[in-house]
């Protein structure tokens, strides 16, 4: 881990490694806070609990914020090139954050319920964003659609399946392979919804 980071973050990253390598249940503040190079003490004094300790790591490592940012002062309006920055900033941001995710997908019927409902809070979110969108382009004539949550949450299932699909493979699909998936289901996607 690198000397610039934050005892929090020390903290957060060691919580996933261990995490997704043991499970919730399988991993103790005591190995955490080793594997972080602090003492327990120090660990509780930032984070109080382990499902803190969890729920901070779905806040932070997760892509809620950077997908506000992105709807909020990257999107220009055009339906094709709007969603093929969506996806690929989806794609690149789920595939750097692959512990989190999988200790969210493993765990699940054992998370604590806080930790469940902070990393539900990223697709709910997105669900948001990607309504107004498309709401929004309606009204403006630009796209066809009379069910925008439901082509929004389309378009999420179409992306989260390409990840998961990806996520337990043997071999890895290539960079260029996800690529390729993204610009045509894009394509077909943004063909479908255009006047």
């Amino acid at each position: 881990m690198s000397g610039n980071q934050s005892t929090s973050d020390k903290i957060l990253l060691a919580t996933i490694d261990l995490m997704a390598e043991k499970g919730y249940d399988g991993t103790t503040t005591k190995e955490i806070a080793a594997a972080a190079g602090v003492n327990e003490v120090t660990l509780f004094r930032h984070f109080r609990t382990k499902v803190n300790l969890l729920e901070s790591a779905f806040h932070r490592y997760h892509y809620a914020e950077e997908m506000t940012i992105l709807f909020n002062e990257s999107l220009t309006g055009e339906l094709y090139s709007d969603l093929l920055m969506i996806s690929r900033t989806y794609h690149k941001i789920m595939n750097r954050n692959k512990k989190i995710i999988f200790i969210a997908l493993k765990g699940s019927s054992n998370l604590p319920e806080e930790a469940l409902q902070e990393a539900s809070r990223n697709p709910k979110l997105l669900k948001k964003l990607l309504t107004k969108y498309l709401t929004d382009l309606s009204e403006q004539g630009k796209v066809l659609t009379s069910k925008p949550e439901l082509q929004a949450l389309s378009f999420m299932w179409m992306n989260y399946g390409a990840f998961v699909s990806n996520l337990d493979a043997k071999e890895a699909i290539s960079e260029e392979s996800l690529e390729a998936f993204i610009e045509e289901s894009v394509r077909l996607f943004a063909r479908a919804l255009t006047p």
